[in-house]
């Protein structure tokens, strides 16, 4: 689906998320060091296990509403609030304040997500469901590599001045999301969407007691702890566990791996995803899962630098084919009146798999790297078994019906 063609609500949408992903690449990785210095290393790292959980709330709460109320007054509702959040972070003074703001942020932000999502599944018609997702984190992802190069220095130096950038931003996409977007939800006839936060809970339990779909997300956990320990396990082995190389620090070496893993996002994710738009589902979690396991595997065996690219490419490929076909996959299975919950409870891998992926942390304290990164492997396998389970089921259902 080219880009000319597209509706201008995810014209409007495309541009607006992707310069304030800019914006936030800029402060996020750096976060965690502005709490440690002004709270206490000990302090800051029991904290900043919080967020996740408000995080999963916002974004069950935003699916609720999305398709109780509507997209656009929830990513109005979220894009103006975290405007002004970004405003207090600003003019805050006080470490205790600055964390309240930057939690409130957080979920802010998931409240706005699925309605977001939902918006997207709402005008593209499912055969080009998989461009346009890859389009949209394509353009995240060019924020995800110049954000951290020039937050390195504007955020110690010039924070505030970072922070009031991210809020006129909001504001002024906020002002582009009341003018020009339209509503998209589509009409239901019967009134199937929670009402209060007790039925909210009772609406989201029904979605997983689904049980395709909870098979679904249990096969997305094990898939996505692989291509997880980029941001977890791999950085302690490679920095603390391997020898250096070519001359360089093992810090610079994974610094490079960082931005290279970036740099294939921004560059492949949209004509990798054409490549693939022929396959079906099943094949392309199967191949996604199997490429992040197993090349994540595969670190363990050098340090080379130019082996590390390779293997590097190989478990990024396996997350790049990945992405939009998960959220495709969800779109169009979800009932279309409770869309925006089920991309909600999406996030329940993501959510689930950043507690556990630091498992392989803790054994790497007990275990040899080459039994971690069998571990790892292993939950590989188990994801594609589980997903090769749940296919055969819908396919069962398909030739029953």
């Amino acid at each position: 689906m080219e880009l000319y063609r597209w509706d201008l609500n995810l014209k409007v949408r495309l541009f607006g998320e992707g310069l304030f992903n800019l914006l936030f690449w800029m402060y996020f990785p750096f976060i965690t060091v502005y709490f440690a210095r002004t709270l206490g290393v000990e302090l800051a790292g029991l904290l900043m296990a919080v967020p996740p959980l408000f995080l999963l709330v916002g974004s069950l709460i935003g699916g609720s509403l999305a398709d109780e109320i509507g997209r656009r007054p929830v990513m109005l509702a979220g894009t103006f609030s975290q405007g002004f959040l970004f405003l207090v972070f600003a003019l805050s003074t006080n470490a205790y304040v600055d964390y309240i703001t930057y939690i409130s942020i957080g979920f802010m932000g998931a409240i706005y997500k699925p309605a977001s999502s939902a918006m997207v599944a709402d005008l593209v018609p499912t055969e080009h469901l998989r461009n346009v997702f890859a389009t949209f984190m394509a353009s995240n992802n060019i924020g995800a590599v110049l954000g951290p190069l020039l937050g390195a220095v504007l955020f110690f130096e010039y924070r505030q001045a970072l922070l009031l950038g991210c809020a006129l931003v909001l504001f002024c996409y906020g002002g582009l999301l009341a003018v020009l977007t339209s509503e998209t939800r589509p009409v239901s006839t019967e009134k199937t969407v929670a009402t209060t936060f007790f039925t909210q809970g009772r609406s989201y339990a029904t979605i997983l007691i689904d049980p395709l779909f909870r098979l679904y997300l249990i096969a997305g956990v094990f898939a996505l702890i692989p291509i997880m320990q980029l941001d977890v396990y791999l950085p302690v082995y490679l920095i603390e566990q391997t020898p250096a190389t070519f001359n360089v620090s093992n810090t610079v070496l994974f610094g490079w791996l960082v931005a290279y893993n970036g740099l294939l996002f921004v560059v492949f994710i949209i004509p990798v995803t054409r490549v693939f738009r022929a396959w079906d589902e099943r094949r392309v979690l199967l191949l996604s899962t199997f490429l992040g396991g197993f090349g994540t595997f595969l670190v363990a065996f050098s340090s080379n630098i130019w082996y590390l690219l390779i293997v590097t490419t190989m478990f990024t490929f396996g997350e790049l084919i990945r992405s939009p076909v998960s959220q495709s996959f969800v779109s169009h299975y979800a009932p279309i009146e409770s869309r925006g919950q089920y991309l909600a409870t999406d996030t329940l891998q993501n959510t689930i798999g950043k507690f556990l992926a630091p498992v392989t942390v803790f054994a790497s304290g007990f275990l040899s790297p080459l039994a971690v990164f069998t571990l790892i492997l292993l939950s590989a396998l188990i994801g594609m078994g589980l997903y090769a389970k749940l296919f055969d089921r819908l396919n069962q259902m398909k030739v029953s019906s």
